[in-house]
């Protein structure tokens, strides 16, 4: 905890700040080298201050170049006396995001490594490999200083596997969500080592589907390096990852212990792994994993549960076959049956799924979403009954009319079998299109299975009685309690992430789809009893009346989305840019020039909460789109421009210098040493291509809705930035060839606020978290 309590004391560290590039970088020198005087003769100490320049192009947020220049990497390699030709790299970071001390993200790690290192280095046993150590300066910045490492240090080459240590919340468990790729044998060191296993592929095929709005270095160890590893974060209490709530205090010192235990222990195995030194022979595909409620974890090949998943398939099929073609003179009559009851399954899901959607459409157009964020348990009683609701009258009204005189121990029968059927067929689906994830159909299929050929003359009795629910309930129990078990990691992640996922999306037609998809994974072998039980009405009416009061108290506004809780924020995330803009013709005269407080509700809600407290702020700011230049003329410092609406406050100007971009007749641009972060957005004009760029791999690469978005950052000290753009063009072009804008952004120091913003900023109430800074923004046409 020292260690995570000095780095955070430091303040927030974002690249190019002194606080990043020197007073962190200078603190961790010092502990490596004191960690350095006292480790035994066993080990070697070597440590490297890496400050590489590059850039590369990547697919998140839309799709952006990135370039960075002279940031900053503290690498140390603990290897034996003798030296070591393979490694294991370990990385954290410990830059943080503006306006943040950033102790989740990822101080808490970088604290964890270098007590690792401490451990390892006073060990009187020598490890087999090397194990470096990546101190990362420039994460945040879209994954810049792993790049930086992995494509141009000389130690890189020796690395063979690696372990990544992250945050998406503060504090808990630390949870394995990406491995690999394939290399099934590092899910095994981390089964066999780890002490407190947390782990879930279901967790890995979730974040690698782009849903979460986020990236990690692991991505760039895997795509620039070729190299397989872990991606372990902290998922815990989102609603203050990334906010000026992120302090160390708020992290136990039981998730600090619990971290390091594992971490160390996965090191220690892997460092003395003969499968190490030859991981690229160890390719055998994928790997199914998953953690059983933290005690230990599953892991078998890909290729295995594919094989289990036919069988397990197959026999569900031979059985729902055997039944309905016994006795053969009612087979056709029982197939009929047993698609009805599928039929009808379905259709109550569907019928749920519309319901409750069209309930979150309500509750957010009548300006009350997110009303959940704070009080989970309302998104249940709102949601979750309405779901319940909608789908046991379905069925009651498919018993009282279309089954009027059908014998109830028939029907108890025919509708579990369907559900049995739609488990199997997503099963095969889901196994054919090779996701691991299948696995949890193989447990809905199975278990179910063996249940029902268990108590068969049960479900043959008349009602359902306390021995029949009992013996149901028992041979239930495992699916039941690993999706409940499942659901609550997935809840547990998805919830903060609403609060940041942009204004573009309504996050109750997002948490209402997940609770109306877990509420029929969990009804699905509960149907049956609908038509078993002689009335459900008490039952509806009681889900009903908590749906209507529930209703009722939303739409009245009770439920305030955020919190201001000493203990437990739960604040709205707001962006704020003071900005001065230029547009230029083809001749650099300026033909339109303005300044203003550029704002940015990080949720679905807008700024609607903040004008009673902000009057100005309200929406008659929205800001119309400059058609004719890129990205809408607005400074974006990532191009996010999908995800936001946007709000343009007229203003004085920032009063800061600002960068001027030269206009030479020929395709090379050099732009002088400005802030550390800049934004250069391209949008070829009409007839004109942009064909080559000296960014990248020299293939220009556009963004979501064609423009093209380069990403700049650097350390302390930088040289001017020079690259070029080569672009065909037509015959005639006299409204020039290309337009061309650039941003630069204030993140730190004297010139991040101005006083008009301040003054903005000390209005907003204490449940907001609001990040501001001024920046420039300057569009030119060549």
């Amino acid at each position: 905890r020292g260690y995570l309590d000095n780095i955070t004391a430091i303040g927030p560290r974002t690249v190019g700040s002194p606080e990043n590039e020197v007073l962190a970088v200078n603190y961790l020198l010092e502990q490596i080298r004191g960690i350095e005087k006292e480790s035994t003769d066993a080990h070697k100490i070597s440590v490297d201050v890496q400050r590489p320049t590059g850039s590369f192009s990547i697919d998140f947020l839309g799709g952006f170049t990135s370039y960075y220049a002279n940031i900053t990497n503290v690498v140390v390699k603990l290897e034996p006396r003798s030296g070591a030709q393979h490694a294991v790299l370990s990385n954290c970071h410990f830059d943080s995001v503006p306006n943040t001390p950033g102790a989740s993200d990822d101080a808490v790690s970088c604290a964890v490594m270098l007590e690792i290192l401490n451990t390892l280095s006073k060990s009187s046993e020598p490890l087999q490999h090397a194990v470096i150590f990546l101190f990362n300066g420039a994460e945040e910045n879209i994954l810049q200083a792993s790049h930086g490492f992995i494509t141009q240090h000389e130690w890189a080459k020796s690395i063979r596997a690696f372990i990544n240590l992250e945050a998406a919340g503060v504090g808990g468990k630390e949870l394995v969500f990406q491995t690999g790729p394939e290399n099934p044998w590092l899910v095994q060191a981390y089964v066999v080592a780890a002490k407190h296993p947390f782990a879930s592929v279901v967790a890995q095929e979730i974040f690698q589907s782009g849903i979460i709005p986020a990236d990690t270095d692991f991505r760039i160890y895997r795509d620039f390096g070729n190299v397989p590893g872990i991606d372990l974060a902290f998922i815990e209490n989102g609603y203050i990852y990334h906010t000026k709530y992120d302090t160390s205090d708020r992290i136990l010192t039981d998730s600090i212990q619990r971290a390091g235990d594992n971490i160390l222990a996965v090191l220690k195995y892997l460092a003395t792994s003969e499968k190490l030194a030859k991981s690229f022979e160890y390719r055998h595909g994928n790997v199914v994993f998953f953690d059983i409620l933290g005690l230990f974890v599953l892991a078998y090949p890909a290729r295995v549960g594919t094989i289990m998943n036919y069988i397990t398939a197959a026999v569900a099929f031979f059985y729902l076959s055997k039944k309905v073609l016994q006795p053969k003179p009612r087979a056709v009559h029982n197939l009929k049956k047993l698609l009805t009851a599928f039929s009808l399954t379905l259709t109550s899901w569907v019928c749920t799924l519309v319901a409750v959607l069209l309930v979150a459409m309500f509750v957010s157009l009548t300006g009350r979403a997110l009303c959940w964020y704070t009080h989970f348990y309302v998104s249940v009683a709102l949601y979750g009954t309405a779901a319940a609701a909608v789908l046991i009258l379905v069925h009651m009204l498919a018993k009282k009319f279309f089954y009027k005189n059908v014998n109830e121990q028939y029907l108890g029968d025919v509708f579990f079998d369907a559900s049995l059927m739609i488990w199997s067929i997503a099963l095969a689906v889901m196994t054919q299109i090779g996701l691991c994830s299948a696995f949890i159909c193989t447990l809905w299929v199975a278990f179910p299975l063996l249940t029902k050929l268990m108590i068969h003359k049960e479900f043959s009795q008349k009602g359902a009685t306390i021995k029949f629910i009992v013996m149901y309930m028992l041979g239930m129990f495992v699916p039941y309690l690993y999706m409940l078990y499942l659901s609550w990691t997935v809840f547990e992640m998805f919830t903060p992430v609403m609060g940041r996922s942009g204004s573009e999306i309504p996050p109750d037609m997002v948490l209402a789809g997940f609770i109306v998809i877990f509420t029929m994974i969990l009804s699905s072998y509960f149907i049956n009893f609908i038509y078993l039980v002689k009335s459900t009405k008490t039952t509806l009416v009681t889900l009903t009346t908590v749906f209507v009061v529930t209703l009722i108290l939303v739409c009245s506004g009770i439920f305030f989305p955020y919190s201001s809780d000493a203990a437990n924020p739960k604040p709205k995330r707001v962006f704020l840019q003071h900005t001065n803009r230029r547009f230029h013709d083809l001749d650099g005269n300026v033909v339109k020039s303005d300044s203003g407080i550029w704002i940015n509700g990080f949720d679905y809600n807008g700024i609607s909460h903040i004008t009673p407290h902000v009057p100005e702020i309200n929406d008659t700011i929205r800001t119309p789109c400059e058609e004719q230049a890129p990205f809408c003329g607005l400074p974006w410092i990532l191009p996010v421009h999908f995800m936001f609406r946007f709000f343009w406050m007229r203003c004085c100007s920032v009063g800061r210098r600002v960068v001027a971009v030269p206009l030479p007749l020929m395709h090379v641009v050099s732009v002088p040493a400005g802030p550390s972060h800049m934004s250069l957005y391209a949008r070829p004009r009409a007839g004109a291509a942009l064909s080559r760029w000296s960014l990248g791999d020299g293939a220009p690469v556009a963004s979501l809705g064609g423009d093209y978005f380069v990403f700049y950052s650097r350390g302390l000290q930088a040289a001017p930035w020079h690259f070029w753009l080569e672009l065909t063009a037509p015959e005639e072009h006299s409204d020039g060839i290309v337009s061309l804008a650039i941003a630069a952004h204030y993140f730190f120091g004297e010139d991040q606020k101005s006083p008009q913003l301040y003054a903005l900023l000390e209005r907003f109430p204490n449940w907001t978290f609001s990040s501001g800074w001024s920046c420039t923004y300057d569009l030119f046409v060549f």
